[in-house]
């Protein structure tokens, strides 16, 4: 499946007096390629001066990035939320904005804001990013600002090995769910709560205080509202929980059942009522839990070091975050 990748990345020659790949601990590999990749730079001018490499090296970098999913860069000099916008702009893909997703999250600075705000004693189970809404970003980015005390890493997994895994164990389920997809259900308050992981109120979700403004972009994502006393219900799909990835021509787990259906947990939130088969059948508990041993075995966890910067393909690649010990800060941007 990735012999033409390989020959293709293999074609555009490695920058090596400016950036050098490098091997972590944690690191798997698929086919003999390195997931996650790690770049750090081969000089201190190469290594204060991130951004121009990214403008110079972007087909290269591309190429990894389309080859192992996902890159670290390591050993650079980002400093500051600031920084890290320079790194994100250099890249030049289209910013998304952050509507329709779940997560209690603050703007920043350009096209920065907070990862999940939630509690750090709650972990974020496996997604790929607004999986639930039909309009999702292609890239993502994180920036570790403080390191964790202990713990906080960000979990990543490749999301065709997970297609292939639970294809395999149970072809059944997965038939179903090609078949009929997915229905998430959500209750949000007027406004966030930080104290849950899926927090944010309607307000923020919409951008927007107006009730009719808030049905209107519901109704361009697909998205029903019912209006409660003290907040709205919110009803998606059936979108597809797999899908199939053109660029690397394989079918991709892209879903957030497991995320829903083990994390949203709220005051106003029931997980096991979070998702259901888009014929309205509740999902297998067993199935699902074991899905998520399967991510969990698959995985990746590079404890985080102030100044990383990680890329995520989206259309790859799944992510979660482990509960930890403050401080930590790891900031985000979402890419067309």
């Amino acid at each position: 499946m990735l012999c033409q990748t390989e020959h293709n990345f293999r074609k555009k020659k490695m920058p090596e007096n400016l950036l050098s790949q490098v091997g972590v601990p944690q690191q798997k590999l698929y086919n003999g390629v390195p997931f996650p990749a790690v770049l750090s730079p081969n000089s201190n001018e190469t290594k204060s001066q991130l951004p121009q490499t990214i403008k110079q090296q972007k087909p290269w970098i591309g190429s990894l990035l389309h080859q192992s999913g996902a890159i670290l860069f390591r050993g650079f000099h980002v400093n500051s939320a600031s920084d890290f916008n320079d790194v994100v702009e250099a890249f030049g893909y289209e910013e998304l904005p952050y509507v329709g997703g779940a997560a209690p999250r603050t703007s920043v600075v350009g096209r920065v804001f907070t990862a999940n705000e939630s509690p750090p004693d709650q972990k974020i189970p496996f997604h790929h990013e607004m999986a639930q809404v039909p309009e999702y970003p292609s890239k993502l980015f994180f920036f570790c600002d403080v390191e964790p005390g202990s713990g906080g890493e960000t979990p990543i997994v490749l999301s065709h090995v997970v297609y292939e895994k639970m294809k395999n164990k149970y072809p059944e389920f997965v038939e179903r769910l090609e078949e009929h997809g997915l229905i998430y259900i959500r209750v949000l308050g007027e406004d966030d709560d930080p104290s849950s992981p899926i927090g944010r109120g309607w307000k923020s979700t919409f951008l927007t205080k107006d009730k009719s403004v808030a049905e209107e972009r519901a109704a361009k994502l697909g998205m029903k509202l019912e209006w409660l006393e003290d907040g709205v219900k919110t009803v998606m799909g059936p979108i597809p929980g797999i899908k199939f990835n053109q660029e690397r021509q394989q079918k991709i787990w892209f879903n957030s059942m497991v995320a829903a259906y083990i994390g949203w947990k709220d005051a106003r939130n029931d997980p096991v009522k979070a998702v259901i088969f888009g014929d309205g059948q509740p999902l297998p508990a067993e199935v699902v839990h074991d899905c998520l041993s399967i991510l969990e075995d698959e995985s990746v966890a590079i404890p985080w070091k102030k100044g990383d910067v990680l890329l995520i393909d989206n259309l790859a690649v799944l992510h979660s975050r482990k509960s930890f010990n403050p401080p930590r800060r790891v900031l985000a941007s979402l890419c067309k």
